[in-house]
């Protein structure tokens, strides 16, 4: 890799000043798992790492100068050279597992790749997986598919990684667009606390070592204790150091072991994340222990974290249009509504609302001819008026975008703990009037991941250099700024501001016309008014000047024209809820069978299809029905144990005939007077209606008899009152669990097989577990029984050539319950000692694993 770093020369103090410049692909030393040669173009050894004896039996002596042929078999060399012939593109490395340079020597996996002029072979002893290396890779992409979001998507990348290495963390690390860093997702082991949410400033990784990231993408620390093996000779003869920017091997910055030692990690392990050929971020594995996976087993990892790359680009992408189209549908929403009413630019709730769907944001504030309005964090209103003089001086009628306010608006960063960024979007033609969303200061957006105040040994090169010093470094250096606001974004914008301007002008040219037909209408609407409010009042002192109790109490007279108020303001109600247009009949009797039969009111039982009557007729029945009904209560089959049954239909002429029956009440006796409420009964529908009422007084019980004409009935369709559903759910929804049977439990999964494990992990999840941990063998489980304290656990007894029955004895002798788990299902053959334990038969359900954990927990109560 050709650079202009200024090299850190023998005598520099390496520190945090100059790491920028570090010539980490240069450092002319590799890590001691492998040796390194390397070859010139007709295949001679010019240089070796220092190692060699211990690999190939070899000194440097012997290797330098001598034709590959010379130390490794022709099979060897021939496979080497067709491998180097493989070679396509700059950034290139060919892999060779398993591969034995002499009969002599045990194999080894081997790495091949140019550097310059001269051809790379670096190799450690073959570990001899040869593991199922598709069928792995395949079923971990299997499982991020089924992921709903990136969240998830992300978090389950982290765990696949880690089932497949066995990292004691594993976190997935995202960039930003000035270099700094967040931890997005992590899979960690219980008991060493978390790093998600944390922020790291863009010095951690400087800018060459993410260059060697996107050129190289896994780099592996096996032992930050590890002496590193120099490669000799260290320049060439021009004076050119070896550039191992592609090398497995090339040992590690002193400043970046700094960092791990000073955050107690002992190897780890970094797999890059390539989005459209950029680095969208990386797999960071930590362990605390040193640690060597194969190189079979990063070679899988690197090929997963391709795939996982693939499906990120995809899912973002997908995203991306999807959040363009719902944004773009939203704005015509938005330009359709303000289009037929422009007061919506000044109502915030509803602008704050659409705005901040379309486009996400904490605030938004208005300002249309001087006058503001606010929704969510916003500047005051003195600042946003500051902010307002500003745009008009700098905009030049295009949206304008920052994430520090203060960039723009002289001591802007004053309120920055209300709002460090702004999206403005002008609304008027001179870039007068606005809408601006705000966004609050990144730093006030970040959960920690940690105590940033825990106290911590620092090494030679610095405080800074652990985690939590970074992200304080980080706060720093992002405090008054916002999240920036995304080139998508933008083009949103773009689309409002000018619909928007569209709209605003169209409006200014109707104005006129608006406000002469508004005048217009609000005098109609006052004529209107005044002529209904005569009516009413007509009404209102007839039924008084009528209302004379036959006793000539005053408390009878108020309670007589109080009811027959009340039945016309439920009338007068139901009317206006429907815009003073025809209101259902059903509606207006279940209102007074409700208000003078509150403990039974389906003693008034009704039958017929769903009719509307206009305002006129509603009003007219409303007080018709209220008379009847109050009748009843007092003096028939109401006011005992009978029932009135209320039927309607219609006419061949289209009239409404409704039929009023009352039985099973007293017997009947006709009046000897005809009072006020009669006389409504008789001659409303009659006089008001034009149609006809009758009433007979028959000793089983009252009848009547009306008939509305058809000008006053409506069909009206489906019946458009509410009705109470039983709630049932929705096809598609998910299926809960049969019973949340794990709810408090601290569940330890024994489990060798990654996918399997995975599987079994959701199913202890979904029914309740609080904490789930998983392990592959026997040492890990007793291990995790000390950290960790489960209580309960299900142990698969095949572990590889062992068993789980060790775990089982520890969990017996503390007293924890447990199952087993096997493909043989109770068939398995168990020892003595655990004969009469449960097996759950493999594959792993939602219903077995609850049967039978339910029978286990049930049996220890």
């Amino acid at each position: 890799m050709a650079t202009n770093l200024k090299p850190v020369l023998p005598g520099d103090l390496i520190d945090l000043t100059n790491c920028d410049r570090e010539p980490i692909h240069q450092l002319g030393a590799i890590q001691p798992i492998g040796f390194l040669l390397a070859l010139n173009q007709h295949w001679i050894v010019e240089r070796a790492s220092a190692n060699l004896h211990d690999f190939l039996g070899i000194t440097l002596a012997e290797a330098i100068g001598e034709p590959l042929g010379a130390l490794i078999g022709d099979t060897a060399v021939h496979s080497f050279r067709n491998r180097v012939a493989m070679l396509r593109g700059a950034d290139a490395v060919e892999r060779i597992f398993g591969c034995s340079l002499r009969d002599d020597m045990r194999a080894f996996d081997i790495a091949l790749h140019v550097s310059g002029d001269q051809i790379v072979i670096e190799g450690e002893p073959a570990a001899g997986e040869h593991g199922d290396a598709t069928n792995t890779v395949r079923s971990m992409i299997l499982r991020l598919d089924q992921t709903a979001d990136l969240p998830r998507f992300f978090n389950e990348g982290a765990r696949l990684v880690r089932g497949l290495t066995g990292y004691d963390r594993v976190m997935v690390y995202r960039f930003s667009q000035d270099g700094s860093g967040e931890v997005v997702a992590e899979a960690v082991k219980p008991g060493i606390g978390s790093f998600k949410g944390l922020h790291y400033p863009a010095t951690d990784i400087p800018a060459q070592a993410r260059e060697l990231y996107r050129r190289n993408l896994l780099r592996i620390i096996t032992d930050v204790d590890a002496t590193p093996v120099p490669v000799h000779p260290a320049l060439d003869p021009r004076g050119r150091p070896l550039d191992l920017s592609l090398s497995i091997l090339r040992s590690v910055s002193p400043i970046h072991i700094e960092y791990l030692k000073n955050m107690g990690v002992r190897a780890s392990m970094s797999i890059s994340i390539m989005v459209d050929d950029q680095l969208w971020g990386l797999f960071a594995c930590h362990h605390y222990s040193p640690m060597s996976p194969s190189f079979e087993r990063r070679s899988v990892c690197e090929l997963f974290a391709q795939m996982f790359s693939m499906r990120l680009e995809s899912r973002e992408r997908k995203d991306l249009v999807e959040f363009e189209r719902r944004a773009r549908d939203i704005s015509d929403q938005l330009l359709g509504a303000v289009a037929s009413d422009e007061t919506l630019l000044n109502d915030p709730d509803w602008l704050g609302s659409i705005l901040t769907s379309a486009i996400p944001a904490d605030g938004v504030g208005v300002w249309i001819n001087g006058s503001h309005a606010f929704w969510g964090q916003t500047p005051n209103a003195e600042q946003f008026r500051r902010i307002v003089t500003q745009l008009n001086e700098v905009s030049d009628g295009r949206v304008l975008a920052t994430d520090r306010i203060g960039d723009v608006v002289p001591g802007g960063e004053s309120f920055s703990s209300s709002a460090a960024g702004m999206l403005a979007i002008p609304i008027s033609r001179q870039a007068r009037d606005f809408v601006v969303l705000f966004r609050a200061e990144m730093i006030r957006s970040v959960s920690w991941g940690g105590d940033p105040h825990k106290p911590m040994e620092y090494g030679p090169n610095g405080p800074r250099l652990t985690p939590r010093q970074s992200f304080a470094e980080w706060k720093e250096l992002v405090e008054g700024r916002a999240k920036a606001f995304t080139p998508s974004e933008l083009r949103v914008a773009e689309t409002l501001r000018a619909t928007l301007i569209e709209v605003v002008l169209r409006m200014a040219d109707e104005a006129q016309r608006l406000r002469q037909a508004a005048n217009e209408r609000q005098e109609l609407l006052i004529a209107e008014l005044n002529h209904r409010v005569r009516n009413i009042l007509g009404v209102i002192r007839g039924l008084i000047r009528q209302s004379k109790p036959h006793d000539g109490s005053l408390e009878s007279f108020v309670k007589l024209v109080d009811g027959r108020i009340h039945a016309l303001a439920r009338a007068h109600n139901q009317i206006t809820d429907d815009h003073w247009g025809p209101a259902p009949l059903h509606a207006l009797i279940d209102a007074e069978a409700a208000a003078f039969l509150a403990e039974g009111p389906t003693r008034i039982r009704t039958h017929g299809d769903f009719v509307l009557l206009n305002p006129q007729a509603y009003s007219t029945m409303a007080l018709v029905i209220h008379e009847l009904v109050t009748n009843s209560a007092k003096y028939g089959s109401l006011s005992d144990s009978g029932t009135v049954d209320i039927d309607w239909r219609r006419s061949p002429a289209g009239d409404l005939l409704v039929d009023w029956v009352e039985q099973g009440g007293p017997a009947v006796v006709p009046p000897t007077r005809k009072g006020f409420g009669t006389t409504i009964v008789d001659r409303s529908v009659p006089y008001d209606l034009g149609g006809e009422a009758r009433i007979e007084y028959l000793p089983a019980g009252v009848r009547a008899y009306f008939r509305i004409p058809a000008r006053h009935v409506h069909d009206g369709g489906e019946d458009r009152t509410p009705t109470i559903k039983f709630p049932r759910p929705a096809l598609g929804h998910p299926v809960a669990p049969p019973t949340q049977v794990l709810g408090g439990q601290r569940v330890l999964l024994v489990e060798d097989s990654l996918i399997i494990a995975l599987d079994a992990e959701d199913v202890l999840e979904r029914l309740g577990a609080d904490r789930v941990t998983t392990a592959a063998t026997v040492d890990a489980a007793l291990e995790a029984l000390d950290v960790f304290e489960p209580t309960l656990a299900m142990l698969d007894i095949n572990l590889g050539d062992r068993t789980s029955y060790p775990v089982a004895d520890a969990l017996d002798a503390r007293g924890i319950p447990f199952l087993f788990a096997s493909g043989y299902g109770e068939q398995a053959q168990l020892p003595e000692q655990h004969g009469g334990r449960s097996v759950v038969q493999k594959p792993y359900t939602i219903e077995n694993v609850a049967r039978a954990l339910d029978q286990l927990l049930t049996s220890v109560r």
